[in-house]
C-alpha cells in the first residue's frame, strides 16, 4: 500500500526561495512508493494547521519544505501523532535537517526520501512554545529578533544583524535552576539544545543529542575581542565544548532567572517572554523520517 504524504511548501523560505523545488518533488519522488499532494503556506502558523488537519487523516507523514520556521510549524502540528515529519531543507539554517544527516541540496534530500526510515526524537518547550533545535536567550536572542524584522533572509542579512547588534551588547546575569541544582552566569549566551547546532553547521552543542531526553545547556561567559577567533573556530569545529569562555550543563528541566524581561528565540524565530522562563525536555514526542545511510542516497 502507498504512503500518503503532503508536501508543506513555503513560497517565501530562505536564501533558496528562487531553486525550482516544486518540480524536483515531481520529478524524483518515488510515485510507486508515495501518493503526494503539495499545499504552500499562505500565512504564519498554516503550516501547524495543516500538518494538524492531514494528522487527523491519518497521513503517513508531511514534509516540511523550508527552513526551521517551516519545520518548526510543522513539528507542532504533528507532536503526539502517528504521522511522521520529514524535511527538504530550503532555508538559511537548516539546524534539524543538518542534525539528521538530510542533505541540504533539495534534489539529494527529494532522494533520500525514497530511501527513508521512520525514527522517534525528543521535542522541548519554552514557557510552553515548543522547540526542535534550539531555543534561548542572551545575544542570539537580539540577532534574531533585528533579523527577524530585517525584511530579507540568508547568511548575509544574518551576519548584517550580528554586526548590528555586537558593540552595544551587554552581558546579563542569569539564575539557571537544573533538576536539582542551580547556578548564577553572567552570560553573553544561554542557548539550550535539543540538535547540536544552530544551523550552517555553527556547532553550539557539539554533544546533544534528539534521543536521550536532555537539553544541552550552553552559557558562553564574557569574552575579549582576542578571545573571539578561538571561539568561532572551535564554533564551526564541533570543539565549542573544550573552550574555557563555555560551560555546558545536561538536563530534563531548566528555569531561567533574569533581571528584566526581553528577548528570547526558539528554532530562530523571537518572542517576548518575562524574567522567568521555563524550559523542559519531553522524550520521544515526535516521528520524523530520515535518511537510512545502510541503502545510501
Amino acid at each position: 500500500m502507498k504512503r500518503k504524504v503532503l508536501f508543506v511548501y513555503n513560497p517565501i523560505s530562505g536564501s533558496r526561495r528562487l531553486i525550482p523545488v516544486l518540480p524536483i518533488i515531481e520529478r524524483f519522488i518515488n510515485t510507486d512508493l508515495y501518493d503526494y499532494s503539495v499545499i504552500s503556506t499562505d500565512h504564519k502558523g498554516h503550516a501547524t494547521e495543516l500538518a494538524r488537519e492531514y494528522a487527523d487523516k491519518k497521513y503517513d507523514a508531511v514534509i516540511a519544505v523550508g527552513g526551521d520556521g517551516t519545520v518548526n510549524e510543522v513539528g507542532c502540528g504533528l507532536i503526539g501523532t502517528d504521522t511522521a515529519m520529514g524535511i527538504i531543507p530550503c532555508g538559511s539554517g537548516n539546524g534539524m535537517a543538518r542534525h539528521l544527516g538530510i542533505p541540504i541540496d533539495p534534489f539529494k534530500a527529494v532522494k533520500w526520501l525514497n530511501k527513508s526510515i521512520i525514527t522517534d526524537i525528543d521535542y522541548g518547550t519554552i514557557n510552553g512554545h515548543p522547540f526542535f533545535c534550539t531555543c534561548g536567550v542572551g545575544f542570539d536572542a537580539t540577532v534574531s529578533e533585528t533579523f527577524s524584522n530585517s525584511g530579507s533572509r540568508g547568511v548575509l542579512t544574518y551576519m548584517e544583524s550580528i554586526l548590528l547588534n555586537i558593540a552595544n551588547y551587554k552581558d546579563e546575569l542569569y539564575k539557571l535552576s537544573f533538576d536539582n541544582s542551580s547556578e548564577t552566569f553572567e552570560s553573553f549566551i544561554v542557548t539550550c539544545a535539543n540538535a547540536d547546532q544552530w544551523g550552517n553547521n555553527a556547532f553550539i552543542a557539539p554533544t546533544a543529542s534528539m534521543q536521550d531526553g536532555l537539553m544541552d545547556v550552553v552559557v558562553i561567559h564574557p569574552f575579549t575581542p582576542l578571545d573571539a577567533p578561538l571561539l568561532a573556530f572551535q564554533l564551526f569545529n564541533k570543539q565549542l565544548d573544550r573552550n574555557e569562555k563555555v560551560t555546558i550543563r545536561k538536563c530534563r528541566r531548566l528555569t531561567i532567572t533574569r533581571e528584566k524581561e526581553g528577548p528570547a528565540h526558539f528554532d530562530g524565530d523571537p518572542i517576548q517572554l518575562g524574567k522567568v522562563i521555563d524550559i523542559e525536555m519531553v522524550p520521544n514526542g515526535l516521528k520524523v523520517l530520515i535518511p537510512d545511510k545502510r541503502r545510501g542516497i
